[in-house]
């Protein structure tokens, strides 16, 4: 166990005597760092740290009353009674307001975590080239790659047949791509400048995570299976694309046979997804035939969700709010009482921290940040693309109707 001392401490020595630095005992390596600064830098250091970490125990705090509030509201929601204002934490999480950093120390410090803070993330946060590997790896499967004009053509038709508006999935686009996306674009990495590392498994149009992959697989694979069948039918003449389906066709049957060894839970799709199996299947969203019927199919049953909820039309922030926050929470959160609520109880601490969208606002100021995201999002290339691809759709069904 490191120890630090306060502020004003310092000895003419240069270093912080022993006795004081007994007064804020701290793990890990920090102590390392304070041993590299001089005594004015220490106790600026000191200072900081001390109410950088007072913040933090608040902060823990609010988290912990937060969490508790949200279980015991869900026990009530699941004996049918409505939360009401007291299920929730009307607030935000607590904000530092204690000394700062100089610049130049602040850069040291964060110099200092930067090389063990970033390895431990890229080995928890998996991306596009491990999901391609487990794909191949665990099933023997290889997504074919299309243009992204087609991918997209394929995608709007497979929306407008399963009832979706194109409002609805180019403003959807718009919000979690940021109107540039690519079928292969997951959370963290720009989709222009390939820039960035990954912040979650969110993958494709719709940025679905693993999680939810895997349930659309679960609960819609033998369906996928008879469309890749219908589809190798069709292709009948074309040798190599027969054959492209019929790997697909073993693949996704392997897939299958996996995903259903689990609970067919969220939690346990959950912890599945982190497994090489799990990250193969991921892979699904990028696949040309599969990918725009796996996302499409997710969108579909949100709106399905909502329905059973007594919600028959959904505009794309509703839409978006559901899908970000998940169909239940999402309902939740149009509620009257929900809608005044701050986002801290919809969303995990993480979620909440790393979501710009999400943050030091309330559900309702949400829905309308939405908004705001996707018009802008909207007016960027891919967007327009994609309107392009449902606009095209629509005069090919008009030219047929005449003839």
């Amino acid at each position: 166990m490191v120890a630090l001392a306060a502020a004003g401490c310092a000895s003419s020595a240069g270093t912080l005597p022993a006795a004081s630095l007994a007064a804020a005992p701290i793990a890990g390596g920090t102590g390392a760092f304070l041993a590299t600064l001089d005594a004015e830098e220490q106790a600026r250091f000191v200072a900081w740290y001390q109410a950088d970490e007072a913040h933090r125990k608040a902060s823990d705090a609010f988290w912990t009353n937060v969490e508790a509030k949200r279980a015991a509201r869900r026990q009530r929601m699941r004996a049918g009674q409505s939360p009401t204002d007291a299920d929730y934490v009307d607030a935000f999480p607590p904000e530092y307001v204690g000394p700062k950093l100089s610049a130049p120390l602040q850069e040291r410090w964060e110099a200092f975590q930067k090389g063990a803070r970033e390895d431990r993330e890229r080995e928890q946060m998996a991306g596009v080239a491990d999901f391609l590997a487990s794909a191949k790896a665990q099933y023997g499967f290889e997504p074919e790659r299309i243009p992204e004009p087609e991918f997209k053509m394929r995608y709007a038709r497979e929306s407008l047949a399963h009832g979706l508006s194109k409002t609805q999935v180019i403003r959807v686009y718009a919000l979690e791509t940021g109107g540039n996306g690519t079928a292969d674009m997951q959370a963290g990495i720009h989709p222009v400048t390939g820039k960035g590392r990954p912040i979650s498994s969110a993958l494709g149009y719709a940025q679905l995570l693993h999680a939810n992959t895997i349930g659309v697989l679960v609960k819609n694979g033998d369906g996928f299976l008879a469309r890749l069948r219908d589809l190798e039918r069709a292709a009948q003449g074309d040798g190599p694309r027969v054959a492209r389906l019929k790997a697909k066709q073993a693949s996704v049957r392997r897939m299958l046979q996996a995903a259903r060894r689990v609970p067919n839970e969220w939690s346990a799709h959950v912890a599945f997804g982190r497994t090489p199996q799990g990250l193969g299947i991921h892979a699904l969203n990028i696949d040309g035939d599969i990918g725009p019927w796996l996302q499409t199919t997710k969108l579909k049953e949100i709106v399905e969700f909502a329905a059973r909820s007594g919600r028959n039309s959904l505009s794309s922030e509703e839409l978006e709010l559901m899908n970000l926050a998940g169909p239940g929470t999402g309902i939740e959160m149009m509620t009257p009482v929900g809608r005044r609520m701050s986002n801290v109880n919809f969303f995990s601490r993480q979620g909440y921290g790393r979501n710009s969208v999400v943050r030091g606002r309330n559900a309702g100021e949400l829905l309308v940040e939405l908004g705001r995201r996707m018009d802008e999002g909207e007016r960027n290339a891919g967007a327009r693309e994609f309107a392009a691809a449902f606009d095209k759709i629509a005069a090919q069904k008009t030219r047929l109707v005449g003839q």
